[in-house]
């Protein structure tokens, strides 16, 4: 249903659509409509294809429209999400998340975008731009309170809930007096991830493997340290007996040549 409307949608923009008619055979139709408009209008054209779809399809529709627009202008995704948010405040969360997954880089601005335009979903956002990013909760933590500084709370849940690992040490905080909400930036630097904690629980200096990827938890003795080398057992042949100093004699400078008779 959402590839028809975006058809009709296409088909709907007149000459402007007539333009790609010749090279927009292989592109998924969503991408076909954002196409047909300015580069400057491609927000609120991907805010109007969410919004225009059904109910129950919004969440897969934000996905694929914020895909496209990645596919088409990867530096746009901030503004494409506070499109979003703005308009359909409750796929905001999603759009983030789906955003800051193909552009990590991008993660911090998305969540301040979308939590500027969003604040009352400050938390879900938080929640799906740390777990497609985890490794730079801080950043994205910190870039949401400032957006909304009255969600501080809700900031520091959603860190717990994205990254399980940090809750031992939010915890606390959360459990302070209500009237005195807890501080993000207070917190975050006072977090200490917990040994064994999953990808999702290491700070973004944590260790790293080659390649990039996190060392999660207390790395095994044979990682950090190397395999132990020593010689094969071999056991001792024959049957032991007691030697008697007073008649085994003396053994010469050299020791014993077994090999003469």
């Amino acid at each position: 249903m959402k590839r028809i409307l975006a058809l009709v949608v296409a088909a709907n923009l007149g000459c402007a659509g007539s333009l790609f008619a010749a090279d927009l055979g292989a592109i998924p139709s969503v991408q076909q409509s954002l196409m047909t408009v300015p580069a400057a209008e491609m927000p609120a054209k991907a805010a109007e294809l969410i919004k225009t779809a059904k109910v129950r399809d919004r969440g897969t529709v934000t996905v694929d429209v914020v895909t496209a627009a990645a596919a088409l202008n990867p530096a746009c995704l901030p503004t494409v999400v506070g499109s979003i948010a703005k308009s359909v405040p409750d796929m905001a969360s999603i759009a983030a998340g789906t955003a800051a997954e193909l552009q990590p880089k991008q993660a911090a601005d998305i969540a301040r975008v979308a939590t500027t335009i969003a604040p009352s979903k400050a938390g879900k956002i938080v929640t799906a731009v740390c777990r497609a990013v985890p490794q730079d909760y801080k950043k994205i933590a910190l870039a949401a309170a400032q957006a909304a500084p009255s969600a501080s709370k809700e900031i520091l849940q959603a860190l717990e809930t994205a990254i399980p690992g940090l809750k031992t040490s939010i915890q606390p905080a959360l459990a302070g007096p209500g009237d005195n909400p807890p501080s993000v930036p207070a917190v975050l630097d006072s977090i200490r991830p917990a040994v064994g904690s999953s990808l999702e629980g290491l700070a973004a200096d944590s260790p790293r493997m080659p390649g990039g990827a996190p060392v999660v938890g207390s790395a095994p003795m044979s990682q950090t340290r190397g395999p132990l080398l020593a010689p094969p057992f071999v056991p001792i042949s024959g049957t032991s007996t007691n030697v008697n100093p007073a008649t085994s004699g003396n053994v010469p400078r050299g020791g014993r040549n077994y090999a003469s008779p």
